[in-house]
């Protein structure tokens, strides 16, 4: 048998190695046991991958993300086949890995039940137990159709083979290389237990799938069109080890606790009425409140750095769009035309940023005035499938804090700089503070403009983003077709990551609106144009503090700052007295006087998770004092009033959490 030459790669370090020929990559990782794929040439491989001379080789941990994709894939696969063995009529759709779990759709009679999960999910754990070994070989389409021909959707798939990629998931199954079926084999007789149809790579065996739960059923159109047929998708999660597991759960659960829309329901914040439609939310007074003062103290900064307010109609004449691009670009965002004015087409519109470029152009505009920094708290409709709406998170009609600021070419870094920076000082003023950028860059597919304009844009917001210091991650193909663009990840109380800011840097939309100012020599030149949207929505950023906060708000966002509770019926007109002493401060203080006992409003007020509560009895009105109860349950007795007031003031003042 012949040497063969091979190159360990584990980060910076190389390794030789000479090994015989046969060697797989299972031996030259063998003991390895968080091993579980190679890369070679950039490509995943199967550990049973056959190694050959002058290979690059690098192990794929299990918990990497690429081991972690492996690990969920074969977990789906030992699902599909599962469902397979209970339920033998049905037939198989596809089931990537997904962000944290997996999923895979099947075609069935009838929907999953919960206890349909529970059977499946010991039958899994039946066949993680037999160690099956997860086997790929390659073969034709001819071959594949034959060994497939009960299945529908994989011959649908099969003839797909060769098309780039697939935005539905397909990719998992097919692609533009060979063809291949992974068989399940019994690592005793070696028989065929299951197969389908996929790419791979996958794990060796069933039993290095640590720990795994299914999560939910849900219906699904076969490949996302709502002209295919509805499908049943079962969703999972699986994990290096059973701690990981567990503590995925618990996040879940903590998730599940903050959820903006069981909040907004518990502390009567806002809702979404099935006569109005999905996605469209009404503001209850208290969630009015804390709306109000967001807009009021992003108002108040916006002025303070520069801004000028505008205000533009929600419909518009679809020639607008045309001239914009959005007809070409965006249409399957946007609300079918309305038919007005004997046949003219006017839609809703999805963004506010045409209709700013009309003001700029309303009149003639000299350098002197730029840069010129337009805001607007401009309400937009966009169509979104009822499949991804979600609260206020995914809305069909918003509010956004969108400003386009048009500058010189000579401005545009330092306006952009100023930009990111303002941006960012905000955020944390609401209480974010842990973020990365992400710099998003051309679709070759979909852009206008030339190459050489896109190469600057990007550049110049690389270098803007790289002046803050924080940690700047690809988003390859991610820009709007307009422009590249920076967005402001940040994350929340419990680490999930929000996409809060964005800042696009646009060259296009003034040449299409044609767009010009008079420079210091008299000459005409063409402005830059930056888009920015700071919350990226009021609802969605609403929906973000709700959860980042568990609805527990510092004072300054809070609806009620303190609510006056008496120890008895005579206490209350005190207290009514203190709230009226507060109010004229600017505070939000209510008394409850209901007939409730003292400790049944204290746990009221508790659910309604008020930063204060203001106490009184006889000693307190006696001493012309109050006594203080915080969130966390302290208290403190003895207060005068004045100093009580103005220690809510404070704390208002400094918008800190208490």
């Amino acid at each position: 048998m012949s040497d063969v030459r091979v190159i360990i790669q584990r980060d910076s370090e190389r390794e030789e190695r000479v090994v015989t020929t046969g060697t797989t990559a299972a031996d030259l990782f063998a003991g390895e046991r968080t091993v579980v794929a190679a890369r070679i040439g950039g490509e995943l491989k199967d550990l049973a991958h056959v190694v050959t001379d002058g290979e690059e080789i690098e192990p794929v941990e299990i918990s990497s993300k690429d081991g972690l994709d492996i690990l969920r894939h074969s977990t789906a696969h030992v699902m599909a086949q599962a469902v397979q063995e209970i339920f033998p009529e049905a037939k198989l759709g596809i089931g990537p890995p997904v962000k944290d779990g997996f999923y895979y759709d099947f075609d069935v009679e009838r929907p999953f039940h919960p206890d349909d999960l529970k059977a499946i999910e010991k039958r899994m754990q039946e066949i993680i137990k037999r160690g099956q070994k997860f086997s790929r070989r390659v073969v034709t389409d001819e071959a594949a159709r034959e060994e497939l021909a009960n299945e529908p959707y994989k011959l649908e798939l099969i003839g797909l083979k060769g098309s780039a990629s697939h935005d539905d998931g397909a990719d998992v199954e097919v692609g533009a290389g060979e063809l291949t079926i992974y068989d399940n084999l019994d690592p005793k007789t070696g028989e065929l237990c299951w197969r389908d149809l996929c790419r791979g790579p996958h794990l060796p065996t069933t039993r290095i799938i640590p720990a795994f739960k299914l999560m939910r059923n849900a219906s699904a159109y076969w490949r996302g069109s709502e002209k295919n047929p509805q499908l049943q998708r079962i969703y999972g999660t699986a994990w290096p080890s059973k701690g990981e597991l567990k503590e995925y759960l618990d996040f879940l659960a903590e998730a599940e606790k903050r959820d903006h829309r069981k909040l907004g329901s518990e502390l009567d914040l806002f809702s979404i009425p099935e006569q109005i439609g999905s996605g469209l939310a009404v503001f209850h007074p208290k969630g009015g409140i804390i709306r109000r003062v967001m807009e009021d103290y992003s108002r108040k900064k916006h002025e303070e750095n520069g801004y000028e307010f505008v205000y533009t109609p929600h419909a518009t004449k679809g020639k607008l769009f045309e001239q914009s691009g959005h007809l070409d670009w965006y249409a399957d965002g946007m609300y079918p035309p309305m038919q007005l004015d004997e046949g003219v087409d006017y839609y809703l519109k999805p963004m506010n940023c045409p209709m700013h470029n009309l003001i700029f152009d309303a009149r003639g505009r000299s350098y002197r005035e730029l840069p010129l920094r337009l805001f607007e708290f401009g309400t937009v409709y966009r169509y979104e499938k009822s499949g991804v709406v979600h609260g206020l998170t995914r809305a069909r009609g918003f509010t956004q804090d969108d400003a386009h600021i048009y500058c010189t070419r000579e401005q545009m870094a330092e306006e952009l700089d100023r930009t990111l920076t303002f941006v960012l000082d905000l955020l944390r003023d609401y209480g974010l503070n842990d973020f990365y950028l992400e710099l998003s860059t051309k679709d070759p597919d979909k852009f206008v403009g030339t190459d050489e304009v896109w190469e600057e844009a990007t550049e110049t917001l690389r270098k803007v983003a790289e002046k803050q210091g924080l940690e700047l991650v690809a988003d390859p193909g991610g820009a709007a077709f307009y422009g590249p663009k920076i967005s402001v990840q940040a994350k929340d109380a419990i680490g999930r990551t929000w996409q809060m800011s964005t800042i696009q840097l646009d060259f296009n939309l003034p040449e299409r609106f044609d767009l010009e100012y008079t420079a210091a020599d008299g000459s005409r030149q063409r402005p830059v144009m930056i888009h920015r949207a700071l919350f990226g929505s009021i609802e969605r950023f609403f929906a973000v503090l709700l959860e980042h906060y568990a609805g527990a708000f510092p004072a300054w966002l809070a609806p009620v700052q303190a609510v006056g509770i008496p120890i008895g019926d005579a206490h209350v007109e005190y207290l009514q007295e203190f709230a009226a002493e507060a109010r004229k401060q600017g505070l939000r203080v209510e008394v409850d006087s209901s007939s409730d006992r003292m400790q049944k409003k204290i746990r009221n007020a508790q659910k309604s998770k008020i930063p204060f509560m203001v106490i009184a009895g006889d000693e307190d009105v006696s001493n012309a004092a109050v006594s203080f109860r915080y969130r966390d349950g302290s208290q403190k007795n003895g207060i005068p009033r004045d100093q009580a007031i103005a220690e809510l003031v404070d704390v208002v003042k400094r918008r800190v959490q208490v």
